[in-house]
């Protein structure tokens, strides 16, 4: 394998952020003591949270202004009288407690820092995703976490790629790749600053947009092969 540094997206990549996220959704609610239609709240609060990491990413909104809108968002579109600082309190608080491993996680991890190093490229919030790999037992493989919140600037931008890349022991353009699940924010990044990039896609979504993955696979069991294959043009599996 030429590969010897691995950058991964953590959310949806290695750790099971949509599982982890209800979990703690549904906790923060019960702590405030709403019982009643957390099901239809929490798709909502979905659909804000997603539009607001879009904005985000893209330089509209800080992340301390997400962390709260989202829930506030959330209440009054709801008519709902608790209050929205508690509740990112409560919730953020909660994420680490609530770590779902995607299947392969462990074991990617484990095989790849064997062969070279292993990072983690996160748009979350700095604290939290240090916790969260902490719970996770995946630490051991990781060597460094590289977060928008710690570097001033979000995936897709170049200069956060630029800034993980520093993190590095050692960083060359033709022996790394980004392994990621989001065409918008992980793959299009890999593109803008011309490094190869693994697109994990699990749901087999067709890719209609402008971003090139080099690879592409539907499961983290399949990676190692992936990058181990000498073509260059993009790998299904």
């Amino acid at each position: 394998m030429k590969y010897k540094l691995f950058l991964f997206d953590l959310d949806d990549t290695l750790l099971d952020f949509r599982a982890s996220e209800k979990r703690s959704f549904m906790h923060t609610m019960h702590e405030l003591g709403l019982r009643d239609g957390t099901e239809g709240l929490f798709a909502q609060y979905q659909a804000i949270n997603v539009d607001l990491w879009k904005r985000f990413e893209t330089g509209a909104v800080t992340k301390d202004f997400l962390k709260v809108e989202r829930f506030r968002k959330s209440f009054q579109e709801n008519a709902i009288d608790l209050d929205p600082e508690l509740a990112s309190r409560l919730y953020l608080e909660s994420l680490p407690d609530t770590v779902v491993l995607i299947d392969g996680a462990r074991q990617v991890c484990e095989t790849l820092s064997a062969i070279g190093e292993v990072g983690i490229i996160t748009n979350g919030v700095e604290s939290i995703q240090n916790r969260r790999i902490a719970s996770s037992g995946l630490g051991d493989y990781i060597s460094f976490i590289a977060t928008s919140e710690a570097c001033g600037h979000a995936k897709p931008d170049v200069r956060f790629f630029e800034y993980a890349a520093r993190m590095a022991r050692s960083f060359s353009k033709d022996t790394s790749v980004i392994i990621g699940d989001r065409l918008d924010a992980d793959i299009l990044g890999a593109n803008r600053y011309g490094i190869d990039s693994c697109w994990f896609n699990p749901d087999r979504l067709a890719n209609a947009s402008a971003a090139m993955p080099t690879y592409e696979v539907a499961s983290l069991h399949d990676i190692v092969p992936a990058l181990s294959a000498t073509q260059a043009n993009m790998k299904q599996a």
